[in-house]
């Protein structure tokens, strides 16, 4: 094995020669370091020899077949991935290989450019899960941003912004659509941070009322008003050295923002009904899904509130500007059910992946729970999608032609009607991004709504 091949080391074993001589022949033209073994045997040695990242194995084999083979990998080299192929595929078996932690199982004939992806999808997925462990050496307790995964362009650049923004002590205002997971980045900018080890508050901003909000915050004294028997603490002084997160800031009642940039400046307030100023050092990490510059405009939100807010911008991607990290996340969510017998089959994550996803992650992970609860299939197949995702894309709609013929144009103005739609909803009613989400223009779009008369 060729240590400083940067394209990765593959294993064939495979009896039939012919076969054997075409995979090496195919896989070394795309410049990866190829060894053959030309029975179980062999290839046992070879596993037990050197560390490859990929093993590409027969199942009905002289001497040990290829489970004997799996095994053998998962025992010496957990982190190989392992792809399995034969000629007397079931479906039983295909269950057995992934039970066993194979990653794919392919029946032959197949085609060359099915290898070709899997082995590259294949290297792709080792490669991240070598930079998982990379980060997890370099940054203290980076093991709890496990849970904030993606490989896209736009979420590396925020995962580095989050390491980058944990080293000082300003505050962070992030930014993006209900489901993205801003809680979850709220934490590991907090993880990271040094102060890691004390309290991480969160409150939701929409979710009580002015008054209830402010004891919250800030806290009370027995007697400030009705209902107040005894002395409570605010959440600020519970996240004293610590970090607290103002969820749905833009919520937040204009009276009490005051209060709320007091805090801001000099670190200071007053319990409802105390008469001490009382001094904490908080950091704080904020959150909403509106315009705040809009809402400023309006009168809805303080100006010298939001820049003190807003010292580091953290802005997180809506999911369908991230589709290469779907397929990611749809193994970490199955992998969090604890059911280890189902899979999804390709023609599956294909669908999920070109999903518009309005609920972003959230909805993903909702999705991605349900169907596997409730089905009882292994292999999780088209029928078993909620029907308004088996049928929101043009490649995953039933194509059946009836004896009589079909209306194209019809179902053709179906489609895009429905599209348009589910443009409008994503974009909550903005036809600017409505337009952008089509890759069409503004023009284009506003003349097929008025073609089919969508208000």
């Amino acid at each position: 094995m060729k240590t400083d091949n940067e394209k990765g080391s593959i294993l064939i074993v495979e009896d039939e020669k012919s076969m054997n001589e075409i995979l090496r022949m195919l896989l070394d033209s795309e410049g990866y370091d190829v060894s053959t073994a030309l029975d179980g045997k062999e290839g046992i040695e070879q596993i037990r020899k050197e560390i490859f990242d990929i093993v590409v194995t027969d199942i009905k084999m002289p001497f040990h077949d290829g489970f004997e083979i799996l095994k053998a990998v998962k025992d010496v080299s957990p982190d190989t991935i392992v792809l399995m192929i034969t000629a007397y595929g079931n479906t039983e078996t295909a269950v057995k290989a992934v039970q066993m932690g194979a990653y794919d199982y392919i029946n032959k004939p197949f085609k060359i450019d099915e290898i070709r992806i899997i082995i590259k999808n294949a290297l792709e997925k080792r490669r991240l899960s070598r930079e998982v462990k990379t980060l997890r050496s370099q940054f203290r307790e980076v093991y709890r941003l496990d849970n904030i995964i993606g490989k896209s362009p736009k979420m590396v650049a925020l995962l580095s912004s989050i390491v980058k923004v944990s080293e000082n002590n300003s505050n962070v205002l992030i930014t993006g659509e209900s489901g993205c997971g801003k809680e979850l980045i709220a934490r590991g900018v907090h993880n990271l941070s040094k102060r890691a080890n004390n309290e991480f508050v969160t409150i939701n901003c929409a979710a009580l009322p002015e008054g209830l909000l402010e004891s919250e915050l800030f806290g009370h004294i027995r007697g400030a008003f009705t209902g107040a028997t005894s002395n409570k603490e605010g959440l600020f002084e519970v996240a004293n050295k610590g970090s607290i997160f103002l969820d749905e800031i833009g919520e937040m009642p204009i009276q009490l923002q005051a209060k709320l940039l007091r805090v801001l400046e000099d670190g200071s307030f007053r319990n409802i009904g105390g008469t001490k100023d009382i001094h904490v050092d908080v950091r704080v990490i904020s959150a909403t899904n509106k315009n705040l510059k809009q809402e400023i405009e309006t009168g809805g939100f303080r100006q010298d509130l939001y820049y003190r807010l807003n010292v580091i911008p953290l802005i997180i991607p809506p999911l369908r500007e991230r589709k290469d990290d779907i397929p990611l996340l749809i193994q970490h969510f199955l992998d969090k059910t604890g059911i280890k017998n189902k899979k999804f089959t390709p023609k599956v994550i294909d669908i999920l992946v070109n999903y518009l996803w309005p609920g972003n992650v959230r909805e993903l992970q909702n999705t991605v729970e349900r169907i596997v609860t409730l089905s009882d299939n292994e292999m999780i197949s088209e029928d078993d999608l909620p029907s308004e995702i088996r049928f929101s894309s043009v490649k995953s709609c039933p194509v059946d032609i009836a004896d009589e013929g079909v209306d194209l144009d019809m179902i053709l103005q179906d489609i895009e009607m429905a599209y348009l739609q589910r443009a409008i909803e994503v974009s909550r009613g903005s036809k600017t991004d409505a337009a952008k989400l089509l890759n069409i223009t503004f023009r284009q779009f506003r003349h097929r709504l008025k073609k089919y008369g969508i208000e």
